[in-house]
């Protein structure tokens, strides 16, 4: 059973997300941002991302807030980043329809496709490669798609996790759905912490630019 403090944490956000939707936008810019992965299959490849956003939430001291949101189906804790408020989230729903959370959480919050961040694994480039990206296709991958389809959109930035792609093609859903290996996991803290810069790095960038009128 939980302690006591962490359950009125818990309905305190799940009050304050309802503001959220019911009040206008405090002062500064939102922000979206969505870990795509399985739920319950943590510590795999493909749920890379919903890894990132737990070292994130870390950082930005909101590691105890997640709190179950059944209007998207998926697991949120809101954080202050400067002037700037930062909406995280877990999907509940498997990758292949994560889409349907992070687009009902965008109308919940009142988000465009540009303010929704997504980050994810990538097959095309090593293990402890990253690179965000502007817009553009799904690139194959499943979950990527999902979020297209139901934003309507493909504008969203993305934070692409690389995981490399085995030699085999037959072997790539093995690979996918596989845990990292112990010497794969001497490389995420390090992976994890550079991910996480390079969005907050992005997002305070992007924030200062909208609150100047640029």
């Amino acid at each position: 059973m939980p302690p006591p403090g962490l359950c009125r944490a818990r309905l305190w956000l799940s009050r304050a997300m309802s503001r959220c939707v019911l009040e206008p936008r405090p002062p500064g810019k939102r922000w979206l941002v969505a870990g795509l992965g399985n739920p319950g299959l943590p510590g795999t490849r493909h749920s890379v991302g919903m890894a990132v956003l737990g070292h994130l939430a870390r950082r930005l001291g909101v590691a105890e807030s997640w709190a179950r949101d059944r209007r998207c189906a998926a697991d949120l804790a809101l954080a202050s980043l400067g002037d700037a408020q930062l909406v995280l989230l877990r999907p509940r729903r498997l990758m292949n329809v994560n889409g349907r959370s992070v687009a009902r959480a965008a109308e919940l919050f009142g988000l465009t496709a540009e303010e929704v961040y997504l980050v994810h694994d990538e097959l095309d480039k090593p293990l402890g490669k990253l690179a965000l990206k502007l817009g553009g296709s799904a690139r194959g991958h499943n979950g990527v798609r999902s979020c297209i389809s139901c934003l309507n959109s493909s504008a969203m930035p993305r934070l692409r996790v690389g995981i490399g792609r085995p030699t085999h093609p037959d072997a790539v859903q093995a690979h996918v759905l596989g845990c990292f290996s112990p010497s794969e996991q001497e490389l995420l803290p390090p992976l994890l912490e550079r991910a996480t810069d390079l969005l907050l790095d992005h997002i305070r960038e992007r924030s200062q630019g909208s609150l100047s009128g640029t």
